[in-house]
């Protein structure tokens, strides 16, 4: 697939300066294999390998094509819970306004700003609004749930990262899970 996907592009691994993951949160094996296939890669090309949060990629979906100035992604987290975070977005710059967290939906809590704003909700942890408290369903503007992040948005991430000196090393590349408890258990 590597392959292919290069050979569209006109490109060789030789031709690349480095490499990104998708390091979530997000599944657990989802997350050990973009990790660890990324991993691969960069050690051997003994590249830069860069992490782009799959909150962050979401929320700049929401800037690229709405351009919203206030993002809150959340993804199914299953378990009864969801990823979220929230940011402020200007001209393709996101800044988190609250760090990515998992939690109950109950519990969701948009951030304090200086006036009153419409927030974007984007992301399959939308699915849970009606559990989340009413002060975060009235202060949505629009709900996108179906949107998935795109590896345009996450290459624009990277690009950023990567223009603003990021270059973490292979051995570096760790995938974030923000959930301790991994194994589900019936009651």
């Amino acid at each position: 697939m590597v392959d292919d996907v290069l050979a569209e592009a006109g490109v060789g691994l030789s031709d690349l300066d480095a490499l990104a993951y998708g390091r979530g949160p997000g599944s657990f094996t989802g997350l050990r294999i973009a990790a660890g296939t990324a991993q691969g890669l960069a050690f051997a090309l003994e590249c830069p390998l860069i992490g782009v949060s799959t909150l962050e990629t979401l929320a700049l979906a929401a800037h690229r094509r709405l351009h919203a100035r206030y993002v809150v992604a959340a993804l199914d987290a299953r378990m009864n819970e969801i990823y979220a975070a929230a940011y402020r977005c200007h001209d393709g710059v996101l800044e988190p306004l609250m760090a990515e967290v998992v939690l109950a939906p109950e519990r969701l809590r948009l951030p304090a700003v200086s006036h009153d704003v419409d927030w974007v909700g984007i992301g399959s942890g939308w699915t849970l609004r009606e559990r989340m408290p009413v002060e975060v369903q009235s202060a949505l503007g629009q709900c996108l749930r179906e949107p998935q992040p795109a590896a345009e948005d996450m290459v624009h991430l990277a690009v950023q990262a990567w223009q603003s000196g990021e270059r973490p090393t292979p051995d570096a590349a760790v995938p974030v899970y923000l959930r301790n408890e991994v194994a589900w258990q019936r009651a």
